[in-house]
């Protein structure tokens, strides 16, 4: 069994934040990465805080398991009524992505530690 530490430090969620790429669509919450990159500066331990609560109780807000799915249509398909000339992008909540990014470290982590995979 893992023992993983429910408790995000202020150092990691900053550097998570700050990996975010700029130029990406509009998420559900309205907050671009470039804004709360410079949120990120003030709020930045009250995010650590309330994330490091949220993952020791289990509790998932519902307001963060919400996304919007847009489709978009590939490039040079022939036949536009075919179901596979499209494909569908998630947009997720910000804080989501960072809290996702955080997660899969913490599964990357242990995959090498423990060797879980060839």
């Amino acid at each position: 069994m893992l023992n993983i530490s429910p408790t995000i430090l202020i150092e990691e969620i900053s550097k998570l934040i700050r990996s975010l790429l700029n130029r990406k669509a509009l998420r559900p919450n309205s907050i671009l990465n470039k804004v709360l990159k410079v949120a990120a500066l003030v709020i930045v331990k009250d995010l650590a805080e309330t994330a490091s609560y949220y993952f020791a109780s289990g509790i998932i807000l519902k307001s963060l398991k919400e996304f919007i799915t847009i489709v978009l249509h590939k490039e040079e398909k022939k036949d536009y009524s075919l179901l596979g000339s499209y494909r569908p992008i998630a947009l997720k909540n910000t804080l989501v992505k960072v809290l996702e990014k955080h997660v899969a470290n913490i599964i990357s982590k242990a995959t090498e530690k423990y060797r879980l995979l060839p």
